[in-house]
């Protein structure tokens, strides 16, 4: 909106707008793609219970080879893999042939939560900025809250990621410049031809 016009209340409106918007969009888009991702682990569960019933036989040969796979030697990887079975044979399995944990399935809400509620902090920002500043400034200031928003949500997921904070922060502030960018040129274009 900060290419289309400098008033205030438009500003305001359409800022809330798309932060509520965002947020849920955001929210219910992380939501249904984790739903679909659990759905999918629980059916491979279910699919790995039923051949450990079946054919346990077939199922600790092909742990072993799994682990043989990994560098053990064949007498070793079965005798790994039959006191794994012996322990538990489902998590032994899930472990090695699907990398999923079948006591810890990623919650479709914890995931939505966090994603509407980075959304909003990270909308949040802008939208201050742009309603405490002058018209004048209500562009340069945007700009420099959303890359401070940018940089910190970047430098917060490769801290949990345990990855290197400059690479994550460089995408964030480079995808949302660009995006920005866009944007603006879009409210500009269209705000001037309305």
């Amino acid at each position: 909106m900060a290419g289309a016009t400098t008033a205030r209340g438009a500003i305001l409106t359409a800022g809330v707008a798309a932060l509520a918007a965002g947020a849920l969009s955001m929210g219910v888009g992380e939501y249904v793609s984790v739903s679909t991702q659990r759905d999918t682990e629980k059916a491979l569960l279910d699919r790995e219970r039923r051949e450990l019933v079946e054919t346990p036989e077939l199922e600790l040969a092909e742990l072993a080879g799994f682990y043989e796979e990994r560098g053990l030697v064949p007498a070793l990887a079965r005798e790994v893999a039959a006191q794994l079975t012996a322990k538990d044979a489902l998590a032994a399995h899930a472990e090695v042939e699907l990398q999923i944990d079948p006591d810890s399935l990623t919650s479709p809400w914890h995931a939505a939560y966090a994603s509407m509620g980075s959304f909003f902090v990270g909308a949040l920002l802008p939208l201050v900025a742009a309603l405490v500043s002058s018209p004048s400034w209500h562009v340069p200031l945007i700009v420099v809250f959303v890359v401070i928003a940018l940089a910190l949500t970047g430098a917060l997921s490769a801290r949990l990621g345990g990855t290197s904070p400059g690479r994550q922060i460089g995408r964030n502030i480079t995808g949302g410049l660009l995006a920005m960018v866009v944007t603006y040129a879009v409210g500009a274009l269209v705000g001037t031809q309305l």
